[in-house]
């Protein structure tokens, strides 16, 4: 058997559950693998303030994985291994396309979350992520601020006509992946990136810099955002809640989150 030295996890729906809680079975498990020298990393489409009571409370010091792969940082010495902003000339032109067609679009640095109104998912951001807006004029924000990602936001059938027009719009100036949390299962967040940003070259990054091969990771995921992640491992895990297309591409299939998933595929490859 492979001795795996780095555990690379999603967050919703894969260590985080419909009550926005990470097990206890999830988070013995994970202590258990630390305690015998495997590396862990989050790897999620979460902004870093969203990641901070998770990591915290499995006391995950090291490299971790925001914004679906555009930065690479190490909270705890405040060193950013790998970050790849959206250019500022597309920012401005998000901003442009979606104020003319009264698209809510957010931005995120690597210290605020901005929008520039109130919004229903702004009690989503507030409750469950810990993220609280800051709403400003977006005028100048691409000169002022370094974006590192945007997100997009649908509950109905009128907000995913807004999503479809923004991504037939940018097209392949920008990556657009979808993901979601089990607390909230009909609200889709679209993550918006440098084209060149994914959760598998993240991984390639923190790989090479602990010294560590892509066969000795491995990799659990729920959402198509982690096919990148996926594909990028030595080893592949699926969470049981997967869409098929996740499960197609890993090599092993786990419980689903509300049953401990990540503790039952640690227990079996990690410990």
């Amino acid at each position: 058997m492979t001795d795996y030295k780095l555990l690379v996890l999603d967050v919703d729906g894969t260590l985080v559950n419909r009550k926005g809680a990470v097990s206890a079975a999830d988070g013995a498990a994970l202590q258990k693998a630390a305690a015998r020298g495997v590396r862990i990393s989050l790897s999620t489409g979460r902004v870093i303030q969203a990641c901070l009571k998770i990591i915290r409370e499995l006391s995950l010091d090291g490299y971790h994985i925001f914004y679906d792969g555009a930065l690479v940082a190490n909270l705890t010495t405040g060193e950013e291994l790998y970050a790849r902003p959206i250019s500022g000339t597309v920012v401005k032109d998000a901003v442009e396309f979606a104020r003319a067609n009264d698209t809510y679009l957010e931005l995120y640095s690597t210290s605020h979350f901005f929008a520039e109104r109130e919004h229903w998912s702004d009690d989503i951001h507030r409750r469950f992520f810990r993220v609280e807006p800051t709403f400003t004029d977006y005028n100048g924000i691409w000169e002022r601020e370094r974006i590192i990602k945007a997100e997009l936001v649908a509950h109905n059938a009128a907000e995913e006509v807004k999503v479809a027009e923004f991504r037939r719009h940018f097209g392949r100036r920008l990556r657009f992946s979808t993901a979601s949390t089990p607390a909230f299962p009909d609200v889709r967040f679209i993550n918006i990136t440098d084209p060149g940003v994914s959760k598998g070259e993240a991984l390639k990054a923190l790989a090479a810099e602990l010294g560590v091969g892509l066969e000795e990771v491995m990799a659990i995921g729920d959402g198509t955002n982690d096919l990148p992640l996926l594909e990028a491992a030595g080893l592949a895990v699926a969470m049981g809640n997967a869409p098929d297309e996740v499960k197609a591409v890993a090599d092993y299939i786990t419980l689903d989150v509300d049953h401990s998933g990540v503790a039952a595929a640690v227990e079996r490859f990690l410990l």
